[in-house]
C-alpha cells in the first residue's frame, strides 16, 4: 500500500516600514502595521479560513482516513493573535480532530541553523513550546525553514530529540533514487528523513492554474491516477507546499478548492492508497537507505539550494552583520529587543534582496514590499543599524560602548526634557491666544470724547 503525506507551511513575516537613514537613533519602531494587517487579513479571507473550513469538513466526512500536517511559524501565530484570532481558532479546531499533526520549526522562520547550534536549539524549543500550548501536541517531527537540510543540520535536529525531518527530494542529491521512500540521516541514522516529491507537489502549487501547461486542467481524479500509477514498490508520496497555494497563489477561480475537496475521495477510491501524517509514516515504514547531503539544500528555485537567501553580496553582508550581534543577544534580557531580534531573523528579509530570476519568484512577489532588491537591502541595514545602537546601549561590552551608552542615555534624557518644555511652552502660547483683551471703562470713553470734539473745532 502506498501512503500520501500532505504537509502545508504557514508563514507570514512582520514587514518593515520605509526606515530612512535619518530615522536611525531617533525612531525605534520598524514595522509597517497597516501592510502587515492588510496582507494577513487578505490571506485569511482568501486562504486560511476557507481552506481550514474545507479541511475540517473533509476530515469529518472521511472519518479518520484523511489526514494532513502543518507547520505554523511563531511570527505567523503572533499575527493571527493581533489581526485575525478567528484563524487561530480554526487551526485549533483542526487540531481537536486528532487527524492533524503540527510540526516543529524555527520560531522566526529563520536561517539560524546555518550559523549557531545553540541559537537554533533555542528557537526550535520556543516554537515547540508554543505548539504544545496552543494545539496540545508535543512535536516529534521537524521541518526547517524552507525545508533547508544538510547532514549536519539533520544531526543537530536528531540530538534535539526529533524522530524525523522533512526536506526536498532534490534531483542532484538523489540521482537515480526515488523520493518515494523513507530515508535516514547519514551522520545520525536515528533521524528519519521524508523527501518531498517536487514534481507532484509543484503540479498543484505552481502549475495548477497555468492554462499553457500541457496537463491543464488538473482534476483530482487525474492526479489520483498519477499517484496510483507510480511504481508499486514505492511506499510514500510526500506532497509538501505553501498553504497559500489554496486561494492565494492559485486563486479560487482556478478551481483549486474543488480540486482539494474531491482529492481525498479520489485518492481513497484506490484501495492501494491511503493518507498518513509524517509521524505515522515514520512509524509504519522502514528506512531503505541514508540520504547523503553534505551541502545545504532547500525547496526554493530550480537549483534547490540557498541562493534565494544568500546568493549575492548584499544578502551575505546583511546575514553576517545580523548574526555578529548574537554574542550580545545571548546576554540581552530586554523584551522589546528580543522580540525585534526574532522579527529581524525572518528569512523573508533576505529573500527580498535576491537579484536573480527564479521559477517561484512571482509567487513571493505578491507579498514583497520593495520595488528592488537594493531598496530591500538599504532598508534592512538601516533597521539593523538602529537595532545595533539599542543593543549596544542595553548590553555594552567595552568601556567605549559603556561611555557611548551613557552619552546616549544623557541625550535621550535631554531630548525628553526639551520635548516636555516645548509642550509646556505650546500650552502657554495657546492660553495667551485664548485670553480676551481687557475692556475699556465707560468713564474713560466719556473723557476721551470732549477732547476729540475740541480737536475737531480747533481744526475748523
Amino acid at each position: 500500500m502506498k501512503t500520501v503525506c500532505l504537509y502545508f507551511q504557514v508563514h507570514q513575516p512582520f514587514r518593515f516600514r520605509r526606515y530612512r537613514f535619518f530615522d536611525i537613533g531617533n525612531d525605534h519602531y520598524y514595522f509597517d502595521d497597516y501592510t502587515n494587517e492588510s496582507i494577513l487579513n487578505k490571506i485569511a479571507v482568501n486562504c486560511y479560513l476557507p481552506t481550514n473550513n474545507l479541511l475540517l469538513k473533509l476530515i469529518r466526512q472521511h472519518k479518520g482516513k484523511f489526514k494532513v500536517a502543518f507547520s505554523i511559524t511563531g511570527v505567523a501565530i503572533e499575527q493571527f493573535k493581533l489581526y485575525a484570532p478567528e484563524v487561530l481558532e480554526s487551526f485549533r479546531a483542526l487540531a481537536a480532530t486528532g487527524q492533524v499533526e503540527f510540526l516543529a520549526e524555527t520560531y522566526a522562520h529563520s536561517l539560524v541553523a546555518l550559523k549557531d547550534e545553540d541559537a537554533f536549539r533555542q528557537q526550535v524549543n520556543m516554537h515547540s513550546e508554543m505548539v504544545e500550548e496552543l494545539f496540545g501536541q508535543k512535536p516529534a517531527v521537524f521541518r526547517n525553514t524552507e525545508l533547508i537540510y544538510s547532514d549536519h543540520i539533520g544531526d543537530m535536529v536528531s540530538r534535539m530529540g526529533f524522530k524525523a525531518m522533512l526536506t526536498e527530494g532534490a534531483k542532484h542529491v538523489l540521482g537515480w533514487k526515488s523520493p518515494n521512500f523513507l530515508y535516514c540521516n547519514t551522520v545520525n541514522p536515528r533521524l528519519k528523513v521524508l523527501l518531498k516529491n517536487y514534481k507532484l507537489s509543484d503540479d498543484i502549487a505552481f502549475r495548477f492554474g497555468n492554462k499553457e501547461w500541457d496537463e491543464w486542467p488538473l482534476t483530482s481524479s487525474k492526479f489520483a491516477n498519477w499517484v496510483n500509477q507510480l511504481d508499486k514498490k514505492e511506499e510514500v508520496v510526500n506532497l509538501f507546499m505553501d498553504y497559500e497555494t489554496f486561494g492565494e497563489h492559485q486563486s479560487k477561480e482556478t478551481g483549486i478548492f474543488e480540486f482539494l475537496e474531491y482529492l481525498p475521495k479520489e485518492i481513497l477510491r484506490h484501495k492501494s492508497l491511503k493518507f498518513a501524517t509524517p509521524s505515522e509514516v515514520v512509524s509504519e515504514l522502514q528506512v531503505i537507505a541514508p540520504v547523503n547531503v553534505p551541502h545545504p539544500i532547500s525547496w526554493a528555485d530550480e537549483e534547490r539550494d540557498l541562493t534565494a537567501w544568500l546568493g549575492n553580496e548584499m544578502q551575505q553582508e546583511a546575514f553576517d552583520k545580523l548574526y555578529a550581534l548574537l554574542p550580545k543577544m545571548n546576554r540581552c534580557t530586554d523584551s522589546r529587543l528580543l522580540k525585534d531580534w526574532n522579527y529581524l531573523q525572518c528569512s523573508d528579509h533576505f529573500y527580498y534582496m535576491c537579484t536573480k530570476f527564479f521559477s517561484d519568484g512571482d509567487v513571493h512577489a505578491y507579498f514583497n514590499p520593495y520595488e528592488t532588491p537594493y531598496e530591500a537591502f538599504i532598508n534592512y541595514m538601516n533597521v539593523l543599524s538602529d537595532f545595533s545602537i539599542r543593543l549596544n546601549a542595553a548590553v555594552p561590552f567595552s568601556s567605549e560602548e559603556k561611555e557611548l551608552a551613557n552619552l546616549a542615555g544623557i541625550l535621550e534624557d535631554r531630548d525628553e526634557k526639551i520635548k516636555k518644555l516645548e509642550e509646556e511652552l505650546q500650552k502657554l502660547r495657546s492660553r495667551k491666544k485664548k485670553k480676551p483683551a481687557p475692556k475699556t471703562s465707560s468713564a474713560t470713553e466719556k473723557k476721551k470724547t470732549p477732547k476729540a470734539a475740541a480737536n475737531v473745532k480747533s481744526k475748523k
